[in-house]
């Protein structure tokens, strides 16, 4: 006897909850707002003491946003290897040149752009995500219905191949006519 599937068998489950952990990983790191030590846990002293602003020593800052990108770069290299396609929502928020994650405020800005003819294209507008971190930009279009793909243009192509209606059918009649009258003539 087979052994019945159940209805939320997911394959590569332990794979989709590594690369959802390293993602929650990364964005609690990318949080600047993480916990940090308070004045009442910190020891009293210069700051020389403490090693915060001594020359030499890195940031705390700045070993939290390379750990994050370390992160982004192993979950991107995790769904490669696993041939699992990351959803584009979740593409968005990765700087595909340095792997940040893209917090808009943070280390990345956010500007609506149309580089139409003087801006007269309402449907080219572009939201472009600038990060900080390395200057690369990403772009996407701005209230755009998406092209359909091939077979399915095809078919709606094949269905709207009924014959035209309105001031183009006259014309069609008129150029057929005329075109005919032409031939009789000759």
């Amino acid at each position: 006897m087979a052994k019945i599937k159940g209805a939320g068998n997911v394959p590569n489950r332990p794979i989709y909850a590594r690369m959802s952990f390293l993602y929650q990983a990364a964005a609690y790191l990318s949080n600047h707002a993480g916990p940090q030590s308070t004045a009442d846990s910190s020891p009293r002293g210069n700051t020389a003491d403490n090693g915060e602003d001594s020359p030499g020593r890195v940031s705390d800052l700045a070993i939290r946003d390379a750990l994050s990108r370390r992160y982004m770069t192993d979950m991107r290299s995790t769904s490669k290897k696993a041939q699992i396609s990351m959803s584009p929502a979740l593409k968005h928020t990765i700087c595909k040149y340095c792997d940040t994650l893209l917090v808009e405020g943070q280390n990345s800005t956010a500007a609506i752009e149309n580089l139409s003819r003087g801006g007269r294209k309402p449907w080219a507008d572009m939201l472009v995500v600038t990060c900080h971190t390395c200057g690369g930009f990403k772009r996407f279009p701005v209230h755009v219905t998406r092209q359909k793909g091939r077979p399915s243009r095809a078919v709606v192509s094949a269905d709207n191949s009924e014959p035209p209606t309105g001031d183009a059918a006259v014309d069609e009649q008129n150029l057929s006519s005329a075109m005919s009258t032409g031939l009789d003539s000759t």
